[in-house]
């Protein structure tokens, strides 16, 4: 089935497990976690994974220049203006804060958090980085319309300027896996 998580049915099956991956923050959390704890089975649970907040990554010691981060949201902005976008809205004041505490709210037990170390050095090509801004909800194509092209043909030749060998790196983030069982009840 192929639905946002909102839309999810009531008597779509039970389940033993329901993944969330660095999509939470996007959902209307109350509706979703409601809902998601009523398809779980008892001794179920919902996991959540999401990168790890406050973590320092150093650009000391990569082999290829880093991924130019501030300057590609530099651009973005100037072709979709200021405000950050979510998919087809926007959000003048970013996502909502708050979002460990919804799972409790609908039910949920724990968290259980476990910590996946990150810091290691990937290599990433351009058309890598391209795709990775495009794969975002705040700079997805179907935002640029008619200017996709352009925005594309600008995005490559900032990269090209920073790295003439189409090869950069970046350091892979940690990761947070919550895990929430479904609790009583």
């Amino acid at each position: 089935m192929r639905a946002r998580a909102e839309e999810l049915p009531a008597g779509l099956g039970d389940f033993t497990v329901a993944r969330l991956a660095r999509s939470f923050h996007w959902m209307d959390r109350e509706l979703v976690a409601a809902r998601v704890r009523g398809m779980l089975r008892p001794g179920g649970a919902l996991v959540h994974i999401a990168d790890l907040k406050g973590e320092t990554r150093t650009v000391d010691g990569l082999p290829h220049p880093p991924v130019p981060h501030a300057a590609i949201d530099a651009l973005v902005r100037r072709y979709l203006a200021p405000v950050r976008r979510a998919g087809r809205g926007l959000l003048p004041r970013g996502t909502p804060s708050g979002e460990a505490a919804v799972p409790a709210g609908a039910g949920f037990a724990g968290p259980y958090r476990h910590v996946v170390p990150g810091g290691q050095a990937m290599v990433r090509t351009g058309d890598d980085v391209v795709a990775g801004v495009c794969s975002l909800s705040f700079s997805a194509p179907h935002l640029f319309g008619a200017r996709l092209a352009a925005f594309e043909a600008e995005l490559r030749r900032l990269l090209r300027e920073v790295s003439p060998s189409d090869r950069f790196s970046v350091r892979r983030p940690g990761t947070e896996v919550f895990v929430r069982p479904r609790g009583t009840g």
